[in-house]
Formats: C-alpha cells, sequence, structure tokens
C-alpha cells in the first residue's frame, strides 16, 4: 500500500540550532501513529513542515504523493491540520468559522452544507455554533479547531495536541473519533499524552534531539519496559524480608525492590532479567521458603519508563 505520508532525511535548522535532524518515516492509510518526545524534541517543527508552515532546511516531505515544497497546494489540499493551541477568529461564531473555512477549500452548495452538519456533530459543537468563539471555554475552542481541520474529509490528518484542554469525557469522545476515522485516513497524532498512545494509537515514533529513537507499536514499546513480566507481591510485614533474601537467589530476578504499600498497595517489586518469565519461578521459590503470598500481580510494560529511557540516554559519538 502507497505512504500516504512520507519524510526522507528532514532537516531544521534554526542558525547554528538543528531541531530537526534527518528525520525518515512514513505513514499508511489505516494507521494512527504517535509522534512522541519531550519538550523542544523537534515535535512541532517537524509538524509545521510537514503541513508546509516551515521550508525544511534539508530532505523533503510528500503528502499523497505532493512534495510539501513543489506542490504546496495540492499537498495541503489532501492535509487536515490542527496546530498546537490552533489560533482561531474569536469574533467569528464556529459556523462562521466553519463557512469561511468551506469557501477556502471551495466547497459550495450542498457539499458545504453536508460536511458542515456532519463535523459539528461529530464534534458535538450544535449547542455552541452560534456563540463568539471568544466566549467559549478551552476544550470547546480545541473541538472548533479539530472541526475545522476535518471539513473537507481530507485523506491526512495531522493532530498536534488533540485532547489538549478537554476533560476527560471529551478526551474519550475525541478518541473515538480519532478511532472511527482511522481506517480510511494516515493520522499523525503528536502528543505528550502517553496514555493517548495506548488508547488510540497502532504505532509510536519517539523522538529525542531532533532525532528518532524509537519506532515500534505501543505493545512494542511496553516490552522494553522493565515493568515488563515483572512481578509485585503483597506480603506479611514480617516475611519481606525474608522473601528479598530467597528472591535475590533466583538466577532469572534482576532486581528486588520495596514498594510503598500506602500507595499501590504492594510490598516488593520482582524485576525480571530482560526477557524472563519469572512469575512461576518467583511464586515456587517463595512457596519453598514457607512465605505467604497475599496478593501476587504480574505486571505489563510501562510507556512512562520506556519513554523515559528513550529519550533521556546520551547521544552516540
Amino acid at each position: 500500500m502507497e505512504q500516504a505520508v512520507r519524510l526522507d532525511q528532514l532537516t531544521r535548522h534554526f542558525g547554528r540550532f538543528t531541531a530537526v535532524d534527518r528525520i525518515s518515516f512514513g505513514v499508511r492509510r489505516g494507521e494512527v501513529v504517535g509522534f512522541l518526545g519531550p519538550n523542544g524534541a523537534g515535535k512541532s517543527t517537524t509538524m509545521r513542515m510537514l503541513a508546509g508552515y516551515l521550508t525544511p532546511s534539508g530532505g523533503r516531505a510528500q503528502i499523497m504523493g505532493h512534495d510539501v515544497e513543489a506542490e504546496p497546494l495540492e499537498a495541503r489540499g489532501a492535509l487536515g491540520y490542527l496546530p498546537e493551541g490552533a489560533p482561531l477568529y474569536g469574533d467569528m461564531t464556529p459556523l462562521g468559522l466553519f463557512n469561511f473555512v468551506a469557501s477556502m477549500r471551495g466547497m459550495t452548495g450542498a457539499t458545504r452544507r453536508h460536511n458542515i452538519a456532519t463535523v459539528i456533530d461529530r464534534t458535538d459543537l450544535s449547542e455552541v455554533a452560534y456563540k463568539p468563539i471568544e466566549t467559549l471555554s478551552k476544550g470547546f475552542k480545541r473541538r472548533v479547531g479539530l472541526a475545522a481541520a476535518i471539513l473537507h474529509d481530507p485523506p491526512v490528518l495531522i493532530l498536534d495536541e488533540p485532547t489538549d484542554g478537554l476533560d476527560p469525557n471529551q478526551k474519550h469522545e475525541v478518541r473515538g473519533l480519532i478511532a472511527a476515522m482511522a481506517p480510511d485516513k494516515a493520522i499523525i497524532v503528536s502528543t505528550h499524552i502517553l496514555e493517548e498512545v495506548s488508547a488510540v494509537c497502532t504505532r509510536a515514533i519517539v523522538i529525542a534531539r531532533g532525532k528518532v529513537v524509537a519506532d515500534a507499536t505501543p505493545a512494542q514499546l511496553q516490552a522494553y519496559s522493565e515493568w515488563q513480566d515483572a512481578v509485585s507481591l503483597r506480603l506479611p510485614a514480617e516475611q519481606v524480608a525474608q522473601a528479598r533474601t530467597a528472591l535475590a537467589e533466583v538466577d532469572s530476578v534482576y532486581d528486588v525492590r520495596p514498594m510503598n504499600r500506602a500507595i499501590d498497595g504492594y510490598d516488593l517489586l520482582v524485576v525480571p532479567v530482560q526477557g524472563e518469565h519469572i512469575a512461576k519461578a518467583v511464586a515456587d521459590q517463595l512457596a519453598q521458603a514457607g512465605i505467604e503470598i497475599e496478593d501476587f500481580r504480574v505486571e505489563t510494560g510501562r510507556l512512562d519508563d520506556v519513554f523515559r529511557k528513550l529519550t533521556t540516554m546520551q547521544p552516540a559519538h
């Protein structure tokens, strides 16, 4: 299947500072790609180059086969873009804004009316459609920006922090909307909210210092976590020290760490040697030592753990 979005060695310098350093990846229709990185990693700069708002210092980017520099109108016509903190015309109503955007997109007549009605319904904006945008809450403004981005039903969507400012219910609705649109579109979601990746993304790209440091499915990223297949234990207080001693003798155990029961309800976290499944070995060792297990939980990998490791690694020299 042809890639709907393609970046090849995309680079952007600001003076001597390299914000984006030869980034390459592709996105196909049906993929929702989480684009992750700490503040200053180059996420928004990359999105702005893809959308044609910034000129690359090197490399190239394509939207539906159209080079964003050589064919800017064709590339932008295939793209819906929600920038971070989407600037809106405060004195307009959402309905007025959508009519304005539709005009700029060349929509007329029945198509315009249908598309506007569709986005108002999909983003649940009917109650504020006639109110000035400047009077709306941050959450409603975010939804107005999202509606404007999808008004022309583009094959490619770039969403920079799409749930910023939304309450939990609104986040759930927006994630549901992204999931509903996903089969027919290539979607890039730039975010710092790791739960967003697990909730809506089929793939995650992590950048740090302007470079791609990981490109994998959320499940594959979780597998890099030291929490993957770790075991959390709740034990009688008088047996915790004995359990630590016994578990330290298991070859497949990398570390045994005390936990704060008041916060998480567990006394020990047993960390495996990477790739090892230690649940049976831990249970057998504790049974042999005569230790009572009050609760036993096998952990899954944690994206925050992986994210921290990937984005704080020292660059290679």
